[in-house]
């Protein structure tokens, strides 16, 4: 029995130590263009969405103007500002994501506490950048 607790701890300790490992120049920068190219597919497919939605929301806009009911205009209006601020947070979102999965690959050219505390860094501005879009998405920003 004391055995295989020796082991299971060797065994975890080797785990644990392949963590926060530097990679290889040559892996972290094929790590990075992958991240770049993932990111860039994320913010355009959100903005094409946006654009999507935000043309729908100005047709109804429209629809309602010549329908020459002012109720419905000002509730299309109302419908057409908040589909924009959706479409401006999704926009947003994609472009911090695109940007935490860039920093996150670079950080794997560090290894230990450096890598860590990169991530982590990188974590931070995420959570950061989506609370000011939520904010801005809110209108109290």
């Amino acid at each position: 029995m004391r055995a295989s607790v020796f082991w299971m701890v060797a065994a975890a300790g080797l785990a644990l130590a392949g963590c926060n490992k530097a990679q290889s120049p040559a892996e972290v920068q094929h790590d990075v263009t992958d991240a770049r190219a993932d990111a860039q597919r994320d913010v355009a497919d959100a903005q094409a969405d946006a654009r999507e939605n935000n043309a729908d929301a100005t047709k109804d806009v429209a629809d309602a103007q010549a329908d020459h009911d002012p109720n419905d205009v000002a509730d299309q209006t109302q419908q057409a500002s908040e589909t924009a601020a959706k479409g401006d947070y999704k926009v947003a979102v994609a472009q911090a994501e695109a940007t935490h999965k860039v920093a996150t690959a670079k950080c794997e050219s560090m290894s230990g506490d450096a890598q860590r505390d990169c991530k982590d860094s990188a974590d931070r501005d995420l959570d950061a950048a989506k609370r000011a879009a939520e904010q801005r998405r809110d209108g109290s920003g």
